[in-house]
């Protein structure tokens, strides 16, 4: 395929790397980032979607992936999908697909959980809305770049997908951090703390496979003084999508809402700002009951 590539950070290079090295002619813009090894460098995001058979777009929020479809989607050719695997807001996800379709495009939401590890090694796994022709397409692409994509619905449930996903996530890494606190004030080992969670009722993804204490479980950002895998600020910006997403929805969820708002404090009132998300463990040990 030729593809289109906007947004060539963090997540996006490895991303566009992998496709160019299965292969693929992929042209890549970003206004910030210059296109990596192996991906062609374009001139403007409308430039490289041009030609393209696929426009895949890997942006920081809503607003600017709405101002990127309106720049590129009219110079797609019809036919073509415009497929976006940033993690945005639903309201933005469903504008930006009705647009497409109108235009006589393909549209897919295609949010991704895995990390910057992910991208690199092609293990993402993407959460997938839009029609199944799209998806169709698509698929051949999100096997070189994840190791697993979902289909879940119609446009704007690939983003139902990530925020619910990632409202468990943070909610769940809270529990978990707050636990080896209490733990540690109770006098029980952290080994031992780890070796009955782990392997009984507490069992889950941020204690079996992410552990926030440095040297228990598999190697994680708390290994590495919490360089981040998944930066704090992230964490907060999806909790913060889960809210507003809540509040559309008229749904109740005080967890994910206590969850926002101590990832807000961490960030913006204490030190979490460029540590990962599971940097809350060394801030409860420092905290008293209030």
């Amino acid at each position: 395929m030729k593809i289109g590539f906007i947004g060539l950070g963090n997540m996006g290079a490895p991303m566009a790397i992998n496709l160019a090295k299965a292969g693929h002619e992929v042209l890549g813009f970003d206004v910030v980032s210059d296109a990596p090894d192996g991906v062609a460098q374009g001139e403007s995001g409308a430039g490289v979607a041009t030609e393209a058979d696929m426009v895949i777009t890997m942006l920081p929020n809503g607003d600017i992936l709405r101002a990127v479809a309106s720049e590129v989607i009219p110079a797609m050719k019809p036919g073509a999908v415009f497929l976006d695997c940033s993690t945005v807001d639903v309201e933005s996800a469903r504008a930006v697909a009705t647009e497409a379709q109108e235009a006589g495009l393909g549209a897919l939401d295609a949010p991704v959980s895995g990390g910057i590890g992910g991208a690199q090694a092609g293990t993402l796994t993407f959460m997938v809305g839009g029609s199944e022709d799209a998806f169709a397409t698509a698929k051949p692409l999100f096997e070189i770049m994840g190791q697993k994509a979902v289909h879940c619905g119609p446009s704007g449930n690939g983003q139902a997908a990530k925020i619910c996903n990632n409202m468990i996530l943070g909610v769940t890494m809270i529990g978990t951090c707050e636990a080896f606190a209490l733990a540690d004030k109770l006098g029980l080992d952290r080994q031992a703390m780890f070796d009955v969670v782990s392997t009984s009722s507490g069992y889950s993804w941020t204690m079996n496979a992410y552990c926030p204490a440095p040297g228990i479980g598999p190697t994680s950002p708390a290994d590495n003084d919490y360089q981040p895998g998944f930066a704090a600020e992230l964490m907060l910006k999806d909790l913060r999508l889960s809210q507003q997403a809540a509040e559309a929805a008229n749904a109740d969820t005080p967890m994910g809402a206590r969850a926002a708002e101590l990832y807000e404090t961490f960030v913006e009132q204490e030190d979490g700002e460029g540590r990962d998300f599971s940097a809350m463990l060394p801030r409860f040990e420092r905290r008293k009951r209030s």
